[in-house]
């Protein structure tokens, strides 16, 4: 009896449907006290869904929830947050216009005596949780301000701040670094000591083995079995958890004939706003070939995020240096001049800057090249149906028709989506930001796959990644940042992981 697991948390029967379409199927799921209890599954398989029912997001739903054997409703997160469960979701969930401290405290806020409040005393708890996170952001800054990892660490503070006894970790190391993965480790292991909960979630499967308990299968919506023995197991169990089915060989990228030089840059420079003597890119220098994948690879704040916006046109006052596009030199002033030239940028954060969430997928996928799918002066129904349904097909986009909202897909076809709308304007260079974020192995092996026959069609791509073995796999060829400044290339020969960490690290 000493070896039977204490359960806190139970899902029993869990079914959630979105209209026609069944996200949850009877789903039960046992949450052990104390342990790191990971859910893996393909995306789209309900894990999310899951999170949102136990954290109160989603309030209805059939079957039940109990905590400590007793059944609970939860209508809103709130009321999971005041029964000691907390969630810290993938979508960034944050008030740009508000200061860290106001967010971390939205809700929660403290007041003096006299009702008034208390705005010193909220800086300072901000500020210790900071610390304990190994981040050292000014509480008073802005959100908006804040980078995609900067604004996750903001997300888990949030969760840090009431004593939770389970802590719902949907996707929490998607755009942080490797020291600042190493701090959120420390910090389960902390909270694991506190007999605290974890519902972890995360498609690095690697990471996985160094933090698991037990390892829990969602697939299509339904739990199908457990590994609790997690010594043993391997990424391949993992992978045949998830998919059914063993995946050996996933991605092998085939060799692509290079074409002419279709891209360069020389000497381009990017400034702080609020100091022009320090960069956030300084004297960046490449060029890039029809049909070659040059990767960019660097920890937070190197430069890759800003360096593929410059390209694109969204710092055109700040920006000096000079761009070439099949060997003539361009003016980039505006997104539609870089549109105009042959680019396109599959921005990190697809929900904020890639998506139109509410709206259907076909318009998505036009919304670049509205102007083709418009007859005398009105947007013909017929052409955008047509184009929407051309890349659901070609990208296997899961949806149950053209017309289904944005938002209702899960994040590995909201990436297709993405893809689809700059692929519609047929680019000549086509600007990666973190293809496969937040997406499961199935999906990323789709999107390599995708990249690779870009390439073959003549494409010059340019990805940026933060997975090493991603950045390895797909690239010809591999430029590290550091400090705003490339500090080192490599090819498939002479890349190897220590070399290029050591290079990100100059």
């Amino acid at each position: 009896m000493e070896n039977q697991p204490n359960i806190l948390l139970q899902a029993q029967n869990i079914t959630k449907r979105f209209g026609g379409v069944t996200a949850l199927d009877h789903v039960n799921l046992d949450v052990h006290t104390g342990k790191v209890n990971v859910i893996v599954g393909e995306n789209g398989a309900g894990k999310s869904t899951l999170m949102k029912i136990l954290s109160g997001v989603y309030p209805e739903y059939e079957g039940k929830l109990l905590l400590n054997n007793e059944v609970v409703n939860f209508n809103n997160p709130k009321e999971a947050m005041q029964k000691g469960i907390a969630i810290i979701h993938q979508e960034l969930n944050l008030i740009p216009y508000l200061s860290i401290a106001e967010n971390i405290f939205l809700g929660r806020e403290i007041h003096n005596s006299f009702g008034i409040l208390d705005s010193k005393q909220m800086i300072k708890k901000t500020k210790e949780l900071l610390t304990r996170l190994d981040c050292n952001l000014n509480p008073k800054t802005l959100v908006s301000e804040l980078r995609v990892g900067e604004q996750q660490l903001i997300e888990i503070a949030k969760a840090l701040l009431e004593e939770a006894k389970v802590v719902i970790m949907d996707e929490p190391t998607s755009a942080i670094s490797d020291s600042e993965v190493e701090v959120l480790f420390k910090i389960i292991a902390s909270l694991k000591k506190d007999n605290v909960s974890i519902l972890y979630i995360s498609h690095k499967l690697d990471e996985l083995f160094v933090i698991a308990d037990r390892f829990i299968g969602l697939r299509d919506g339904k739990t199908v079995g457990t590994i609790e023995n997690v010594t043993g197991a391997k990424k391949e169990d993992l992978i045949r958890l998830m998919v059914g089915r063993d995946i050996k060989n996933m991605y092998q990228k085939d060799t692509v004939e290079f074409g002419d030089e279709v891209l360069r840059i020389e000497n381009i420079c990017l400034p702080k706003v609020d100091n022009k003597s320090r960069y956030l890119i300084k004297d960046i220098n490449f060029s890039v070939k029809k049909g070659e994948v040059l990767g960019l690879f660097g920890l937070m704040g190197a430069g890759r995020t800003e360096l593929l916006e410059t390209l694109f046109g969204l710092h055109p006052k700040l920006m000096t240096g000079t761009v070439f596009i099949e060997n003539e030199e361009v003016k980039i002033k505006s997104v539609m001049d870089a549109i105009k030239h042959g680019m396109g940028l599959v921005p990190e954060d697809r929900k904020e800057d890639g998506l139109v969430l509410q709206m259907e997928i076909s318009k998505n996928i036009s919304m670049a090249i509205v102007d083709n799918v418009v007859k005398h002066g009105f947007l013909n129904k017929k052409l955008e149906t047509l184009l929407s349904k051309k890349y659901i097909e070609s990208l296997k986009i899961k949806t149950p028709s053209e017309n289904q909202l944005s938002k209702n897909l899960s994040g590995g076809n909201q990436q297709k989506v993405v893809l689809s709308k700059w692929l519609a304007t047929n680019p000549k260079v086509l600007f990666l930001d973190e293809p496969t974020r937040g997406i499961d192995v199935n999906a990323k092996n789709e999107i390599y796959h995708l990249i690779n026959n870009l390439a073959k069609d003549g494409l010059g791509i340019v990805v940026v990644s933060s997975e090493l073995p991603e950045i390895m796999a797909i690239s010809d060829r591999i430029l590290v940042l550091s400090n705003s400044k490339i500090s080192g290339e490599f090819n498939q020969k002479t890349a190897n992981e220590e070399a290029i960490m050591q290079a990100a690290t100059l």
